[in-house]
C-alpha cells in the first residue's frame, strides 16, 4: 500500500498524507476524494480500460465479423462527438502549456474511440458492450470531479479560471452523450431486412436493452395476438441448427466408442448381450447430458453467488451506523444506496440467467423431438411393437418438460452448497463456535430431505402408468367408432380410471414426501436460527444478542432460504430428469432397421428386377421365421401375382422387399426405386392433391392421366374443392375405395422402377375394380413396363399375371403361372375350383356363391352433399383455431370449486396462520435484541428462547398442513377434471371424432393433464407462500416506518398494473404455444403409423423437414412467453428494490426514534422482496399459464353429446330382441342440421329371420341406413323399432349391445385376447374357445404360447390383418344377438377362408336378421331381399331373380359385375 501511495505521490509531485487524506473522505461530514487521487486514479482508470483491452476486442471482430454497416446517423453522430472529445486535449494544450500532461493522454484515448466505433461498423458490430462500459466507466469517474468543481464554483465563482471550467463540463456533457448513445443498436443493413423479415428483436437490441429485456415489444395488450405476430427464431435456435449440432457431437462421441465396442464384441459371450444393451442404454442418456452441459457451460459465469457477502456486509454496516450517534448522516444514505444497487444487479443477473437456461431448456427440447421423431422413422418392426404411439408422444410431451425444468434448476444442485457454506461461514464470524449448531442442523436436514428425494424417485413409476393411460387413450381414439357399435365405453373407461387411480396414488405419496421435504426446508432458517441463538445464549451468560448479532445472523439464515428452497426441488427435478434421460435412452437405442435387410442397386433393364435367394426373414431377431427359404427371381417389367391363406406371409413378403423384416440368411436385391400400396391405406392430414403427389413436383398432364387411371375424377366433382379439399386425419372425410385410391394414385404418380401392391383392389367396387387393374396393374396398364408385385386373393387377375406366387406358412409352396398351376392340381388348382362362375339359370342365383372377392366402403362417414364436406373442411380449420381471450375467472372459480369451500377456507387458514407464527417471532426477536444488557447480560434469556422456539415449531406444523392440504386438495381437482374430459370425450358422437384431430384430444389427456397433476400444485404452492410472506414484509416496514405506506402504496398499484399488462399477452401466447403443439403430436402421430411408406418411397428428410418446421413453429410462441416473463421479473424487481431503497432511507432519516432492532428486522426482511417479488412473478405466470389447461380441458363440456348410455328405470325386457325385426317408419336421417337428409323417408319392414342385402352407388345411403340402426346418427324425422320398440326411447348401450355388427376395418386394441373378445368378462372360457374355433381361429390361437392371454400390440399389429378381421367374426358370435349386420366384413380373407366363414355365418346367425352392405352383388344372391338405394331413397325391393326379372337398376349393376 505504502509502495502505492509513494507511486501516486510521485505522480502527483508532492507529499501524501495518508491519515489526512482518509479523514477527509471517509471521516468527515463532507467527504472528498484527494485532488491526487482524482488527477490520476480516476483519469488513467478508463484509459486503461481501453488501451489493455481493445487489442483483444478488435482480434474477436476481426474473427467474429458480420459484413459491414451502411453509415448511419448514430455512428455518425458517435464519431463526431469522438472527435469533438479528442479535440480538447489538443486546446488545453496550447492552453495550459503543457501544465498537465495526463489531460492529453485521456483525450488522445478518444482517438482510440474512434478508430474502434469505425471498426466496429466495418465488421458489422451493431451494439458495442466494450464502449458502452468505457463510457459509463468514464462517467462515474468523472462524477466526483464534476462534485468537486461544482463545489468549488459555487464556493468561488467561476471567474478564476472560466474557461477550464465550460471545458470540463463541456467534456463531460460530450462523455453523457456516447454513453446515452451506446444505449442503441445501430440500424441492420438493408438486405439482412429482406431476408429476416419479422426478425426477433433482440437481434437488434442494445446491450443495456438486453439485459433489462426492454427489447420485448408487447402486441397483445390491444388487440389479440395471432401466428404471424411472432417473430421467426433466430438460426442458432432453429431445428436445422440444433440437430445438425447435436449429430455432430453425437458422431464424435460415437467414434470414440467404435474402436472399443468392436474389440469388446468379438469376445463378449452370449449371456453378456443384455449388459451391453443396458450399456448402450446408459451412454444415450449420458450423451444427451454432455450435450445439456456444454450448451449449459455458458450461463454458469453469470449465476449471482455474491449475495450472502455483500447483503450480510451491508447490512452490518447499516446497523453499525444506526448504533453510533454520531455517525454522520450521509453514510446511512451511502449504505442504503449501495445496497440498493446491489438488488438491482442481482436481479439483472438473476434474470439473465434464467434466460439463459431458458433458452438451453428450449434448445434441448427442439434437440429431444428432433432426435425422438428421426428415430421413429428408423426403428425395426419388434421395436415399434414395444414402443407405442402413446409413448413416444410422452417422451415428447411430458419428458422434454422435465429436461426443460431439469435445465433451469439443475444448477441449484451444486450452488445450493456453495451458497449454504459461505452463509455458515460468515455466520461463524459473527457467532463463533455457536454456528457449529447451525451446520449441525444442516448436517440433520440435507440427509432427511436426500432420503426423501430417493423414496420419489422411487415413486416415479407414476410415469409408467401415465404412459399406459395415454397409450390406452390414443387406442381408444383411434377405434372410438367400433368401442360405440360395440358399446364398450364404460369397460375402456373402467381400464382407463384404473390407471388413473394408480398414477393419483403415487401421486398423493410422493406429494406427501414432498411436503415433509417442503416444510422442513420452509422452517430450516428457523431451526438454524433457534440452534445457533440457543447455544449461543446457553453456552455463557456474557454472550449477549444485539440487534446487529440477531439481524445479520438472520439476513444470512434468510439468504440460506433460497437455496434450502431450490434444493429440494433441484433434487426433484434431477431425479425426474434422469429417469426420463434413461426413457430418452431406452428409447433411442431402440434396435433399428439394418441397411443390409435388402440391397438396394440402380435400375437395369436387362437384369431382373427383385432377387430372393434362399432368404429366411423373421419380424424380430429372436422370433420364429415368418419367410423361410424364400428364392425367386422378378423379371424387369413383369406382373406377379402372390397368394395364398390368411396368415401365410405374403404382406411379410413385400415387408422383406423393402427392407422391414430381420433378415436371417439369404439375400435380397431390388433394383432401381421402389413404390408401395399399403394393406391399410395410408393417408395425411394434407390436401388430396398433396397425397397424391408426396412431394413430387406436379405435372399436369402425367397428374391428370394417373387421377383418370385411379378411377378418382368422379371423386373429385364429389369434394368440395376439388383436389384442394384437405383431408382429415387418417382420411376420415374419404370412403374405405377412395382411400385406397388415392393411396394407389400416390404409387403411380412417383414413376417408380419396382410397384409392391399390397391387395390394393379389396376396398374398391368390382367395376372399379377391374378399370384399375386394366388401366393400371394389368399388361395394358400404364404400369405395364413396370415391374409390379401385387398381392391379392382376387382370382379373376391371375390369369394375366407373368408368374404366381403361392405362399403357405411363410414358404413358397409353388410358382408358374396360371395355366401351369391349374394343369399341376396343387393347392392352387383347389382353390381355384372353387371359383364357381354364376350359371345362365337365374334361379340357381339363390344358392351360395362361394366367389366373393373385395369389400367395400367403411362406415366412415360419406355423402355426396359437397356442404356437408365443406362442413367438415370448416371444423377441421376451426379446431386448431386459438382463442384469443384472456383466462376467464370463470376457469379458477371451476378449478377451486372441484377443490371445495371447505378445503379451500383451511388452507386459508393455515396460510395465514403460518405468516403470522413467523411474523410473532421475528418481532420477538427485534424485543429481544433491544433488551438492555445488565451487567453484560440479558434476562430471562431461557423464557425468550423458548418463546421463539414455540412460535417457529408452531410455523413449521403449519406449513407442512399448508402443503399438504394444497396438494390434496389439487390431486381431488386433478381426478375430477379428468373424469370430466374423459366422461365428455366418450359420451361425445362420431361427428366430434371427425371433426377434431386425436392429437388434440391425445394433447388433452397429455400435457394438459400433466400440467393439471403437477405445475398447477406446484404454482400455487410458490404463488400463495410467497404472498403471504410478502404481506408479512410490508406490515413489518410498516411497523417499522409507517411513512413507508407512502411508497410501497402506489408501487403495490404500480405491481399490478404492470402484472395486468403483461399476462394479456402471456396467455395469448400460451395458447398460441398450445395450439401449434398439437400439430407436432399429429405429424409425430402420422409418420410413426406411415413410416413403412415413407421408408418405401424414401422421403424421411422431407418428412423431418416438415417436422423441424412444426417444431419452430411451436417455439416461435414458446420463446417470447419466457422472454415475457423475464422482461416482468426485471421490473417488477426493481419495484422491490425501490421497497428496500425507501426502508432503508426511512430508517436512517429516522435515525433517533427507531431502536436498532425494529431497524435490523426491517431491512432484513425488506432484502427478501426482490427475492420473493421474482418467485410471485414466476409461480403467478405459472399458474396463469396452466389454468389454461383447465380451460382447455373444459372446453369439451359444453360440446354435444349423444343420447344417455341407459335410461333408469327402463322397461325394456332382458331377453329384447327376441325376435329381430326391424321396422322403418317414414325414416329421414342428416349428418348436420340444415343440410339435406341422407336419408328420405324410408319405411321398410325386415322379418325376423330374413336376410338383407343393401347395394347402391356411392352417397346413396347404404352406411347410413347402419348408422341410424345403432343410432350413430340420430333420426331427424320418422322412427325405427325392433320388435316394436322405438329405439329412440332407450338407451344407447342398451340398443347397441343388444345388436352386432362386423365392420370393415378391423380394430384390435393392446391387451389379452380374451379382452378384445369380451372386455366385460361376460362368457365363460369354454364359449369363448367355441366362438374361435366357428371363426377358424382356435388353431391358431392353441399354438400362441399365452392361449388367450396373449398380448395384442397396439392396433393388432402383431397378428395378421386376415386374422384381426377373424377375431371381430368371433365377437360377433360370441354376442350372437338377433340383429347382425355385415360390411363386407371377409374382404381381407383368402376365398377359402372366405367360404369357411360365410357358412359359418349362415349356420350360426340362422336364426337372425341379417343386413349386408354389399358392393359385391355375387354376395347376396342367395338373400331373402335385396334393398337398392340412390339418393337416399329406396327404388327397388325384392328379391334378387324379381329384381332381376324387372330390368332395373339392380339388374344393370349385375350386368355390370358381370353376373349377368
Amino acid at each position: 500500500m505504502f509502495w502505492n501511495i509513494q507511486i501516486i505521490s510521485g505522480f502527483c509531485g508532492q507529499g501524501l498524507d495518508q491519515e489526512n487524506d482518509w479523514n477527509q473522505t471517509w471521516y468527515t461530514h463532507n467527504p472528498e476524494l484527494s485532488n491526487c487521487f482524482q488527477n490520476t486514479v480516476l483519469v488513467w482508470a478508463p484509459c486503461i480500460y481501453l488501451w489493455v483491452l481493445s487489442p483483444f476486442y478488435c482480434l474477436r471482430l476481426y474473427c467474429h465479423g458480420r459484413g459491414r454497416l451502411p453509415l448511419s446517423s448514430l455512428c455518425s453522430a458517435k464519431l463526431l462527438l469522438g472527435f469533438f472529445l479528442a479535440s480538447f486535449g489538443f486546446v488545453e494544450f496550447f492552453y495550459i502549456l503543457l501544465e498537465r500532461r495526463q489531460e492529453i493522454q485521456q483525450h488522445l484515448v478518444f482517438l482510440l474511440t474512434v478508430c474502434v466505433i469505425h471498426w466496429e461498423r466495418m465488421r458489422g458490430c451493431r451494439s458495442s458492450v466494450f464502449l458502452f462500459f468505457f463510457w459509463l466507466l468514464g462517467v462515474v469517474c468523472s462524477l466526483i470531479p464534476l462534485h468537486a468543481k461544482v463545489q468549488l464554483a459555487v464556493d468561488q465563482g467561476l471567474s478564476p479560471d472560466i474557461v477550464r471550467y465550460l471545458a470540463f463540463f463541456s467534456y463531460f456533457a460530450l462523455q453523457l452523450a456516447q454513453l446515452f448513445l451506446s444505449c442503441f443498436a445501430d440500424r441492420a443493413p438493408s438486405v439482412y431486412l429482406f431476408f429476416f423479415q419479422n426478425a426477433c428483436p433482440v437481434q437488434d437490441a442494445s446491450f443495456l436493452s438486453k439485459i433489462l429485456f426492454w427489447w420485448f415489444i408487447f402486441k397483445g395488450y390491444r388487440s389479440p395476438l395471432q401466428a404471424e405476430d411472432l417473430w421467426s427464431l433466430r438460426e442458432e435456435d432453429t431445428s436445422e441448427k440444433i440437430i445438425s449440432d447435436l449429430e455432430e457431437e453425437w458422431t464424435a462421441e460415437q467414434e470414440n466408442h467404435l474402436s472399443t465396442s468392436i474389440a469388446l464384441g468379438s469376445r463378449l459371450p452370449e449371456q453378456a448381450q443384455f449388459l451391453r444393451k443396458i450399456q448402450k442404454e446408459q451412454k444415450e442418456s449420458s450423451q444427451m447430458l454432455s450435450y445439456i452441459r456444454n450448451q449449459q457451460i455458458s450461463s454458469y459465469f453469470i449465476v449471482p453467488s455474491f449475495k450472502p457477502l455483500s447483503f450480510s456486509f451491508y447490512l452490518s454496516l447499516l446497523l453499525g451506523f444506526m448504533k453510533d450517534e454520531d455517525a454522520p448522516m450521509w453514510k446511512g444514505f451511502f449504505y442504503a444506496s449501495l445496497m440498493f444497487l446491489l438488488s438491482c444487479l442481482q436481479s439483472v443477473f438473476n434474470h439473465q440467467y434464467t434466460y439463459t437456461c431458458f433458452t438451453v431448456g428450449m434448445r434441448v427440447k427442439t434437440a429431444v423431438m428432433g432426435l425422438v421423431y428421426r428415430k421413429s422413422l428408423v426403428v425395426n418392426s419388434a421395436a415399434r411393437r414395444t414402443c407405442t404411439v402413446g409413448e413416444i408422444v410422452n417422451l415428447v410431451s411430458a419428458d422434454t418438460q422435465k429436461l426443460m425444468d431439469f435445465v433451469v434448476y439443475f444448477n441449484a444442485v451444486w450452488l445450493a452448497p456453495i451458497e449454504v457454506t459461505l452463509c455458515l461461514f460468515f455466520l461463524w464470524q459473527h457467532l463463533g463456535p455457536s454456528a457449529l449448531a447451525g451446520i449441525a442442523t444442516v448436517i440433520f436436514i440435507f440427509p432427511l430431505n436426500g432420503f426423501i428425494a430417493r423414496q420419489r424417485s422411487k415413486l416415479q413409476v407414476q410415469m409408467k402408468y401415465m404412459d399406459g393411460r395415454v397409450k390406452l387413450m390414443n387406442e381408444i381414439l383411434n377405434g372410438i367408432k367400433i368401442l360405440k357399435f360395440y358399446a364398450w365405453e364404460k369397460a375402456f373407461l373402467e381400464q382407463v380410471l384404473g390407471y388413473r387411480e394408480k398414477e393419483l396414488k403415487t401421486l398423493k405419496k410422493s406429494q406427501i414426501l414432498y411436503s415433509v421435504s417442503l416444510a422442513s426446508f420452509n422452517s430450516s432458517s428457523f431451526l438454524i436460527a433457534f440452534a445457533m441463538f440457543g447455544v449461543y445464549v446457553l453456552i455463557d451468560d456474557k454472550n449477549v444478542l444485539d440487534a446487529q448479532k440477531i439481524f445479520v445472523s438472520m439476513a444470512l439464515i434468510n439468504i440460506l432460504k433460497t437455496p434450502l428452497s431450490q434444493l429440494p426441488f433441484a433434487m426433484s427435478t434431477t431425479m425426474q430428469a434422469l429417469v426420463s434421460l434413461k426413457r430418452l435412452g431406452k428409447f433411442l437405442c431402440q434396435d433399428e432397421l439394418k441397411p443390409d435387410n435388402v440391397t438396394r442397386e440402380s435400375f437395369k433393364s436387362d437384369v431382373d428386377g427383385v432377387v430372393f435367394e434362399n432368404g429366411t426373414f423373421s419380424w424380430s431377431k429372436d422370433g420364429p421365421p415368418c419367410l423361410k427359404r424364400i428364392s425367386v427371381r422378378v423379371p424387369c417389367g413383369s406382373l406377379v401375382a402372390v397368394v395364398g391363406h390368411v396368415g401365410s406371409g405374403k404382406s411379410s413378403l413385400l415387408s422383406a422387399m423393402l427392407g422391414e423384416t430381420e433378415k436371417r440368411s439369404g439375400a435380397v436385391s431390388v433394383k432401381g426405386s421402389i413404390a408401395y400400396v399399403p394393406q391399410q391405406a395410408w393417408i395425411q392430414n394434407a390436401s388430396l392433391q398433396d397425397n397424391i403427389l408426396f412431394g413430387q413436383e406436379k405435372k399436369e398432364s402425367w397428374y391428370q392421366r394417373v387421377l383418370e387411371a385411379c378411377a378418382l375424377l368422379p371423386d373429385l366433382d364429389n369434394l368440395p374443392a376439388g383436389d384442394a379439399t384437405e383431408i382429415g386425419e387418417k382420411g376420415l372425410n374419404l370412403s374405405g375405395g377412395q382411400k385406397q385410391r388415392v393411396s394407389l394414385a400416390r404409387a403411380v404418380y412417383r414413376k417408380a422402377d419396382v410397384y409392391l401392391l399390397d391387395d390394393p383392389l379389396s376396398a374398391v367396387d368390382a367395376h372399379v375394380g377391374q378399370h384399375i387393374f386394366n388401366k393400371v396393374i394389368g399388361p395394358k396398364g400404364i404400369l405395364r413396363d413396370k415391374t409390379r408385385v401385387l398381392v391379392t386373393h382376387g382370382m379373376s387377375f391371375l390369369p394375366q399375371a407373368d408368374l404366381i406366387l403361392v405362399l403357405v406358412d411363410g414358404e413358397i409352396s409353388e410358382r408358374g403361372s396360371y395355366q401351369e398351376l391349374l394343369n399341376r392340381n396343387g393347392d392352387f388348382a383347389l382353390a381355384d375350383s372353387d371359383d364357381d362362375h354364376i350359371p345362365e339359370d337365374l334361379g340357381k342365383l339363390t344358392k351360395v356363391d362361394k366367389a366373393r372377392i373385395g369389400r367395400v366402403r367403411s362406415f366412415i362417414l360419406k355423402l355426396d352433399d359437397t356442404v356437408f364436406l365443406l362442413t367438415i373442411y370448416f371444423w377441421l380449420m376451426i379446431s386448431i383455431f386459438p382463442l384469443s381471450q384472456q383466462v376467464k375467472l370463470e376457469m379458477y372459480i371451476e378449478y377451486f370449486r372441484t377443490i371445495g369451500l371447505p378445503l379451500i377456507v383451511s388452507i386459508v387458514f393455515l396460510y395465514a396462520f403460518q405468516q403470522a407464527a413467523s411474523l410473532s417471532y421475528n418481532y420477538w426477536l427485534s424485543l429481544w435484541a433491544d433488551q438492555p444488557v445488565i451487567n453484560g447480560t440479558q434476562l430471562n434469556v431461557d423464557l425468550k428462547l423458548g418463546v421463539y422456539g414455540a412460535l417457529g415449531f408452531a410455523q413449521g406444523i403449519a406449513i407442512f398442513g399448508t402443503t399438504l392440504a394444497i396438494s390434496l386438495g389439487c390431486i381431488i381437482a386433478s381426478r375430477h377434471l379428468h373424469l370430466d374430459l374423459l366422461n365428455n370425450v366418450l359420451h361425445s358422437p362420431m361427428s366430434f371424432f371427425e371433426s377434431t384431430p386425436s392429437g388434440n384430444l391425445l394433447n388433452r389427456f397429455a400435457k394438459e393433464i400433466d400440467a393439471i397433476d403437477n405445475m398447477i400444485p406446484d404454482g400455487l404452492k410458490m404463488m400463495l407462500g410467497y404472498f403471504f410472506k410478502l404481506m408479512e414484509v410490508c406490515i413489518i416496514v410498516l411497523m417499522a416506518t409507517p411513512f413507508a405506506a407512502v411508497i410501497i402504496l402506489p408501487m403495490a398499484f404500480l405491481y399490478g398494473f404492470i402484472q395486468s399488462f403483461y399476462v394479456a399477452t402471456s396467455c395469448q401466447l400460451r395458447r398460441l404455444e398450445s395450439v401449434s403443439r398439437s400439430p407436432i403430436y399429429t405429424h409425430l402421430n402420422e409418420t410413426v403409423q406411415g413410416a413403412s411408406v415413407i421408408r418405401a418411397f424414401n422421403e424421411q428428410s422431407r418428412f423431418i423437414m416438415g417436422a423441424n418446421h412444426k417444431v419452430d413453429h411451436n417455439q416461435t410462441a414458446y420463446f417470447p412467453r419466457f422472454v415475457a416473463t423475464r422482461w416482468l421479473g426485471v421490473n417488477l424487481e426493481f419495484l422491490g428494490n425501490g421497497i428496500v431503497l425507501a426502508a432503508s432511507i426511512l430508517s436512517v432519516m429516522a435515525k433517533g426514534t427507531l431502536s436498532p432492532g425494529m431497524v435490523g428486522l426491517a431491512v432484513s426482511h425488506s432484502l427478501q422482496v426482490t427475492g420473493f417479488l421474482s418467485w410471485i412473478v414466476r409461480s403467478w405466470t405459472d399458474v396463469e399459464n396452466n389454468i389454461v389447461s383447465v380451460e382447455r380441458v373444459k372446453e369439451y363440456a359444453d360440446t354435444p353429446k349423444e343420447a344417455a348410455w341407459s335410461i333408469e328405470g327402463s322397461s325394456l325386457p332382458p331377453s329384447w330382441p327376441q325376435k329381430g325385426a326391424i321396422e322403418f317408419q317414414d325414416y329421414g336421417l342428416q349428418y348436420r342440421k340444415g343440410l339435406e337428409l341422407a336419408l328420405k323417408g324410408i319405411s321398410v319392414h325386415i322379418k325376423e329371420r330374413e336376410k338383407i342385402g343393401i347395394v347402391g352407388r356411392t352417397g346413396a345411403g347404404k352406411s347410413s341406413l347402419a348408422l341410424g340402426i345403432f343410432r350413430i346418427l340420430e333420426a331427424a324425422k320418422g322412427q325405427i323399432y325392433i320388435d316394436g320398440i322405438n329405439i329412440a326411447e332407450i338407451g344407447l348401450h342398451d340398443l347397441r349391445s343388444r345388436i352386432t355388427i362386423i365392420p370393415q376395418d378391423p380394430v384390435l386394441f393392446s391387451g389379452s385376447l380374451r379382452m378384445n373378445l369380451d372386455p366385460f368378462d361376460a362368457y365363460s372360457d369354454e364359449e369363448v374357445w367355441n366362438a374361435l374355433e366357428l371363426a377358424h381361429l382356435k388353431n391358431f390361437v392353441s399354438e400362441l404360447p399365452d392361449k388367450l392371454n396373449h398380448e395384442c400390440s397396439e392396433g393388432g399389429e402383431n397378428i395378421s390383418l386376415g386374422q384381426r378381421q377373424l377375431v371381430c367374426l368371433a365377437r360377433a358370435l360370441l354376442r350372437k344377438t338377433k340383429i347382425l349386420v355385415l360390411d363386407e366384413a371377409t374382404a381381407a380373407l383368402d376365398l377359402e377362408t372366405d367360404t369357411l366363414i360365410q357358412s359359418t355365418i349362415r349356420s350360426q346367425f340362422e336364426d337372425c336378421a341379417v343386413l349386408t352392405i354389399a358392393h359385391r352383388l355375387n354376395t347376396i344372391m342367395d338373400y331373402t331381399k335385396v334393398i337398392v338405394m340412390d339418393k337416399g331413397h329406396i327404388v327397388e325391393m325384392d328379391s334378387p331373380s324379381n329384381l332381376i326379372a324387372k330390368r332395373g337398376q339392380f339388374y344393370y349393376m349385375c350386368r355390370e359385375a358381370g353376373l349377368l
